[in-house]
């Protein structure tokens, strides 16, 4: 069933399109689904992108991650590890009691362990206490045998009769015995806990069940099927970009690429100026997990990238730009195994770096390139043929996986690796697929989940991070409140921000369990980086041995920035620290381009129309405010 927490596309799931109840159909392709509707039986062909979960409650939030206690996050780990053999398709009940009596708990007990982390995909709601209101709506003995009765009777049938059908001759039977008559929500709950296999042998036939539960199965870290094994890694393009306004050069950009080892499919990227760090990576893994139509919408890109899901496991450097709690919290609270790379064993993230090694050669033609050493690079000048931007980067990049890296046959595969994707999640003729793997419906807070973060108290003033003060009303309540474990101390909460862009920060209101937007308590301070407020604190402290108030720091950053667009004609250093900004004194103008449509041999075609501003990099950030 369709949940609060994903969107699951599979074949009877409930959803909502266009306010009207449907159940999927059919998976018709990467971008399509078959509904029919739940009471009038109308069938319908739709876009994935249109189609929602039914009664999605944002207000149903987990706490913050680095809020929970390390003992509660051991217990809900140890959940998950109890259960995690068990969450791949064909699931028996003797395996399941099996497993029971390993872990020294009931049958019953692991099935509602399942049961909550399916209905999420979040570790976190293996926590007992954060589920120790909830719970199934309690049935007298009479109606759950009728309620079993008719499941068995009436959906349990190659008739194929819908949920609602069901929930009526519930109802009608309970009418006529005068019992109280269960919610619909209960009674497809009764439904899911029935084995999924038996349930599709009754419905569609053994020889179906067969198929859709002997699919492709693997053990991680094989790349079995798509999203099975997504291996992340970086490194500098051997390309020199120039800044917008003067079109000076300004250096080499890196690139963090997430990748699909079964596929070969680019599953999301991040290019930019500043070298990996967890805050990149963390950035990367959330493009790659996110659907990309706003992405290729933002480039006018016809294209199709079909990528969006959860890796079951992701396979990464043992580099401290990797290694870090936040990543690897995060990628626990949603279910991501984090595989290292062993270390003195480069050949282990073999299929990506091919993948960073054809990118690079494909990157030799652009103007600019610069080479992968000095013979190779003769007397080209890198530096005086520079004409992309990082927003042209940014798009050239884009059209280059969807058109053309995408489309093209990989000679490992002997077929695209879109064609292999969608091979693996719909199947062929030999094999079923894998089946869509479910969106996240909360894309903001799974941002945020891969942001850095801070422990900090609520003074008087509001917040304070490195000398700069955020207020808002929603911290009224938190003023110097004292911590419930410690009344000697003040109660410390959940912080997170963005280093290219504080003038915003993330609050975790634990009353609410939500985060909210707060600014500077002086809302006529510029939008500035956490580079440029280290580069201004060091400046005052060597004028003013270190004593300097907010004021005195801002109007710092000001004019560091005014000596920095003085000197961006001459210096490339001055050049490539006002491209790292998001705000830029002057702002640029661009050629805008028509849509760019790919096709079979994916010739790209491009049309001056208009000027545009230049693209900043944050734009994904800007969403979550």
């Amino acid at each position: 069933m369709s949940n609060n927490g994903l969107l699951r596309l599979e074949v009877g799931e409930s959803v909502v399109y266009e306010n009207q109840g449907y159940f999927i159909r059919q998976l018709n392709n990467l971008n399509s689904v078959v509904l029919i509707h739940s009471e009038t039986n109308e069938i319908r062909e739709v876009p994935i992108s249109e189609i929602s979960v039914a009664k999605f409650d944002e207000s149903n939030k987990t706490d913050d991650l680095q809020k929970i206690s390390d003992t509660l996050w051991n217990n809900a780990m140890k959940r998950f590890e109890i259960i995690q053999p068990l969450l791949a398709s064909g699931r028996t009940r003797q395996m399941v009691s099996e497993r029971a009596k390993q872990a020294g708990v009931s049958t019953n007990t692991l099935y509602g362990w399942i049961k909550r982390y399916q209905e999420t995909g979040k570790v976190t709601d293996l926590i007992p206490e954060k589920r120790a209101d909830k719970g199934e709506a309690r049935l007298s003995v009479e109606v759950e045998e009728i309620v079993k009765s008719v499941i068995k009777t009436e959906y349990k049938t190659q008739q194929k009769k819908s949920v609602a059908k069901v929930c009526r001759e519930v109802e009608r039977i309970c009418r006529e015995k005068k019992l109280k008559i269960p919610h619909c929500n209960t009674i497809r709950n009764w439904i899911k806990k029935e084995n999924p296999k038996e349930m599709m042998a009754a419905r569609e036939g053994q020889k179906k069940a067969a198929e859709k539960y002997t699919a492709i199965r693997g053990k991680f870290p094989g790349a079995d099927w798509p999203l099975a094994y997504v291996q992340v890694d970086h490194t500098e393009l051997d390309i020199q970009l120039c800044d917008d306004y003067w079109r000076k050069p300004l250096g080499r950009p890196w690139i963090t690429v997430v990748f699909d080892v079964y596929s070969r499919m680019v599953l999301g990227f991040r290019v930019g100026f500043d070298a990996p760090s967890g805050l990149i990576t963390g950035l990367a893994i959330s493009h790659a997990i996110l659907s990309k139509e706003n992405w290729l919408a933002k480039y006018n890109i016809n294209g199709d990238w079909p990528c969006w899901g959860l890796p079951d496991g992701l396979h990464m450097d043992n580099g401290a730009d990797f290694r870090g709690k936040m990543i690897q919290r995060a990628c626990d609270q949603y279910g991501i195994n984090v595989d290292w790379r062993p270390v003195g064993r480069p050949n282990y993230g073999a299929h990506i770096e091919r993948y960073l090694g054809t990118l690079g050669e494909e990157l030799k033609g652009v103007s600019g390139a610069t080479f992968s050493n000095i013979k190779q690079r003769g007397d080209y000048d890198s530096e005086g043929n520079a004409v992309l931007t990082l927003s042209d980067l940014e798009e050239w990049l884009t059209v280059y996986i969807v058109g053309v890296y995408h489309n093209r046959v990989h000679s490992a595969l002997g077929m695209s690796p879109l064609e292999k994707y969608k091979e693996g999640l719909l199947g062929d003729d030999e094999n079923p697929g894998k089946g869509l793997p479910p969106k996240i419906l909360d894309e903001r807070r799974l941002r945020l989940d891969f942001l850095p973060y801070f422990e900090r108290t609520v003074q008087r003033a509001g917040i304070v991070i490195d000398e700069v003060v955020y207020f808002s009303d929603v911290l009224r309540v938190w003023v110097n409140s004292v911590d419930p474990d410690n009344p000697r101390a003040k109660r410390k909460f959940i912080v997170r921000r963005d280093p290219r862009d504080i003038s915003h920060i993330w609050f975790y209101d634990e009353l609410t369990e939500e985060y909210y937007s707060i600014p500077y308590r002086n809302t006529a301070y510029p939008a500035v980086s956490v580079w440029e407020l280290k580069a201004a604190q060091r400046r005052l402290k060597e004028q003013n041995q270190g004593k300097h108030d907010e004021h005195q720091l801002f109007e710092m950053i000001l004019r560091l920035r005014e000596i920095e667009e003085n000197a961006a004609i001459k210096s490339k250093a001055a050049r490539r620290s006002q491209a790292r900004k998001k705000h830029i004194s002057m702002q640029p103008i661009q050629p805008e381009k028509k849509p760019v449509v790919i096709e079979d041999e994916l010739e790209v075609v491009e049309e001056v129309v208009k000027p545009k501003k230049a693209i900043k990099p944050f734009d994904d950030l800007d969403e979550m405010l």
